[in-house]
């Protein structure tokens, strides 16, 4: 079940120029509630984090900002981050004069070391099926 899907904004750590800072789409998902069927996870609660388009040169991607952001987001929204399945989702794109060439979409799934509820040392792994069809159809839910 669909718990959140906004946007979220986070505060670096660069004081008034306002470096590391950024924004994302945040959606999170809690699989033991909604009725589904099938399958105890391990880790019910799935964290995915989307790039938005950049609106300032000093905004900050996900994937740089991972570790940082994750700990954000268990904090404000009291995630057990034991578990917690934490994915960097990035939409298909498409580039070049016409849009011929096409980046596939892709799941990446980030395990971090958690010291002092702090997200340290992020690991980005592939997603492989059954979880990689999860996460397409928890994605397709909220377009």
């Amino acid at each position: 079940m669909l718990i959140h899907d906004d946007l979220f904004a986070w505060d670096g750590w660069g004081g008034p120029l306002k470096l590391g800072s950024g924004r994302c789409r945040l959606r999170i998902f809690d699989l033991r509630k909604g009725g589904r069927r099938g399958l105890t996870h391990l880790k019910p609660v799935v964290v995915i984090v989307s790039d938005l388009p950049r609106r300032h040169r000093q905004d900050m991607s996900v994937r740089s900002c991972a570790s940082h952001l994750s700990t954000l987001i268990t904090k404000a929204f009291d995630i057990d981050p034991q578990r917690m399945f934490w994915v960097e989702y990035y939409p298909e794109s498409r580039y070049g004069v016409g849009n011929p060439r096409v980046i596939p979409e892709s799941f990446v799934g980030v395990d971090f070391t958690w010291h002092e509820s702090n997200a340290i040392n992020p690991r980005w792994k592939s997603v492989k099926p059954p979880l990689l069809d999860l996460l397409r159809q928890l994605v397709a839910e909220t377009p």
